[in-house]
């Protein structure tokens, strides 16, 4: 393995938020407020949603296209998420799928669960090559979070939970479980997507990547669990296609173009999943001949 230098602003922030995340449960046993605790689950909804459904499908995969604010909506919690700006953050994605399971991969899980899920964040990465973002570059407000990284991600991390708790009577509650548990938590939903995604479930239609489909990661990621599907067809808006898959971000995409915030949704062929589903049965098949 390559040695790799330890990044110490991200090892220390994230032990830090821990900490608080700790704080954040010891404060929720003896200050108890369920108007925290929903602010909690809120905070958790808008800072998952613009991750999945900005960050990942809408910046890093332009599966739609979506109006200003909506972008800036996603952009804001997306920085609350406190895993980068949506620059740097798609620029890993769309290497981690050009090279998958390859040395290039960032979370290249290969490299072991634990490397895949958290460890890679620990250490310096390379530099953006901006020519995979080069189209980013071009969204105003993309560039703008990127500049201001640290100053969006204290708006929508920390001052606003502090607002919206003191609204409700606990600024405290809002700073240390709005705030750090809810981002401890989602980090670690996000990173099972890196991880456990690549570990555990089905492959129905690539069995070439570690990439799996699995209904457990769905759930703790509003929808990103079907990641077989996702690398086999990446430009698709949706990750669940069924009717009974769990996939919330596709259903808020989905409804948001009822009412014209979102538009031109990509989605592959029935056609083409089914060609895949072959190719894959075929493999299986002459395998075990």
């Amino acid at each position: 393995m390559d040695q790799k230098k330890l990044d110490w602003t991200n090892t220390l922030f994230l032990a830090f938020s821990h900490l608080m995340g700790v704080a954040g449960i010891v404060w929720l046993c003896f200050h108890w407020s369920w108007s925290i605790a929903w602010l909690a689950v809120l905070w958790f909804g808008f800072c998952g949603l613009s991750i999945t459904g900005g960050y990942h499908r809408l910046f890093s995969h332009p599966t739609y296209k979506a109006i200003w604010p909506l972008r800036v909506f996603y952009l804001l919690f997306g920085a609350a998420s406190v895993q980068n700006s949506a620059l740097k953050w798609s620029a890993d994605h769309r290497v981690h799928h050009k090279y998958t399971d390859r040395d290039e991969d960032p979370y290249n899980i290969k490299r072991g669960f634990w490397w895949a899920h958290i460890g890679w964040v620990l250490f310096r990465a390379p530099a953006i090559d901006k020519s995979i973002v080069s189209d980013l570059e071009k969204d105003p407000f993309v560039v703008n979070q990127n500049k201001y990284y640290v100053l969006w991600a204290l708006m929508g991390g920390v001052v606003l939970p502090m607002i919206a708790g003191a609204l409700v009577g606990d600024a405290i509650g809002g700073l240390l479980v709005v705030g750090f548990l809810r981002l401890v938590v989602q980090w670690h939903a996000t990173f099972s997507i890196n991880s456990v995604a690549h570990c555990i479930g089905s492959q129905p239609y690539d069995v070439e990547g570690s990439a799996r489909d699995s209904w457990v990661t769905a759930i703790l990621t509003l929808g990103e669990g079907y990641h077989n599907f996702h690398h086999r067809f990446a430009g698709d808006y949706r990750n669940g296609i069924r009717w009974f898959h769990l996939d919330p971000t596709k259903w808020f995409v989905w409804s948001m173009s009822k009412i014209r915030v979102t538009r031109d949704l990509r989605r592959v062929s029935e056609e083409a999943i089914q060609r895949a589903k072959d190719s894959v049965q075929k493999k299986r098949v002459a395998g075990s001949a």
